[in-house]
């Protein structure tokens, strides 16, 4: 039996590392739920705590890095659906007493490259 190594043991006491594998383990997850219509089996309180996490990460990324990150998978609908953006963009604004005027006045207005790169530089 191997002893783990010091970089085993970083990597499991990096919260970045920790959250870079739980990303792809909810990614999984959601989609297995959503392909097999239960998506309600998921708390509420559980779907906020993620879109929060992401919200708040997403912006930290986007002004500490004074760029505009990929937001979503995919190349324009293929993964998430205007509906499904705007469902969830409608209701952040919601929650937080805002609407659409204060988006526009928020709004970035110089999206990065990738927006008009092609698909297969965009795959998951």
């Amino acid at each position: 039996m191997s002893m783990p190594s010091s970089n085993d043991d970083t990597r499991q006491n990096d919260p970045a590392a920790a959250v870079e594998d739980m990303s792809d383990k909810i990614w999984q997850d959601a989609k297995a739920l959503l392909a097999d219509d239960e998506a309600g089996r998921v708390s509420d309180v559980a779907v906020a705590r993620i879109m929060t996490a992401a919200i708040k990460l997403y912006a930290a990324k986007a002004d500490g890095e004074q760029r505009s990150p990929k937001a979503v998978l995919g190349y324009t609908d293929e993964v998430v659906t205007p509906t499904e953006a705007l469902t969830a963009v409608t209701e952040v604004l919601r929650a937080l007493r805002m609407g659409p005027m204060e988006f526009g006045l928020w709004s970035r207005r110089r999206p990065e490259d990738y927006h008009d790169q092609p698909p297969e530089s965009l795959k998951e």
